[in-house]
């Protein structure tokens, strides 16, 4: 079983997908390595949501294995996989899917409470975020009170908040402008960094995968050699 807070391998092998006759994915092979942080790239309709989701234990593939580490989690029943999204992944995705009747705070401190951490841990852990981050005078404020890069950190810092072995980003900086995306990859790539989780990134703009430590090229469903 994975341990929360553990840095893994994440590998997806000969990976299947189809959505009626459409072809989402068809054989395409991805490793991330522990701490690595990889960016996936490709034209409209080439995959790279498809990938993540699956990378990620949302989808199941039709054909192929995933795995972190030597537990394969594609076969795991939903309420495994679900529980290993919790433990072990983090997401930041494009509008950032904040609860919005919760604060800042409360958003970030959210992942390890439903862990069954200790309050005083949630709220240690949650300020230390916030402040990494430049938005703990913001804390008690609703996501509908902060402006778009504000909210899209404090996204960051939950993506963050439990330590995870992979954080997936779904286009993080789509709905911002350049200034505040940049304000925002800064952050996700260098805490990522500073603490050891993996980064799997989909984009489809040039100056956000030069944040990674190398790209990988999704063409018709396949990883491009």
């Amino acid at each position: 079983m994975t341990t929360q807070g553990s840095k893994m391998t994440l590998q997806g092998s000969d990976l299947a997908v189809r959505f009626g006759r459409t072809v989402a994915l068809d054989g395409a092979d991805v490793t991330i390595s522990p701490g690595e942080i990889v960016a996936i790239m490709g034209p409209s309709g080439s995959g790279k949501s498809t990938l993540l989701h699956v990378l990620a234990g949302i989808l199941r593939p039709a054909h192929g294995e995933v795995r972190l580490d030597a537990q394969r989690i594609d076969n795991l029943s939903d309420s495994r996989r679900s529980s290993l999204r919790l433990r072990s992944f983090g997401f930041v995705l494009q509008f950032g899917d904040l609860v919005p009747e919760l604060s800042l705070r409360e958003n970030v401190e959210l992942p390890l409470r439903l862990l069954g951490r200790p309050r005083a841990e949630a709220r240690r852990r949650g300020a230390e975020l916030l402040g990494h981050l430049a938005v703990a005078e913001l804390a008690d404020r609703r996501p509908g009170q902060v402006s778009g890069g504000e909210a899209q950190r404090a996204a960051v810092a939950r993506a963050l908040a439990h330590k995870p072995s992979v954080i997936f980003a779904d286009e993080p900086t789509g709905a911002l402008d350049s200034v505040a995306g940049e304000v925002v990859l800064d952050a996700l790539t260098g805490l990522a960094r500073k603490e050891g989780s993996s980064v799997v990134m989909v984009t489809h703009e040039a100056r956000v995968a030069a944040y990674a430590d190398r790209t990988v090229f999704l063409r018709d469903g396949r990883v491009a050699a």
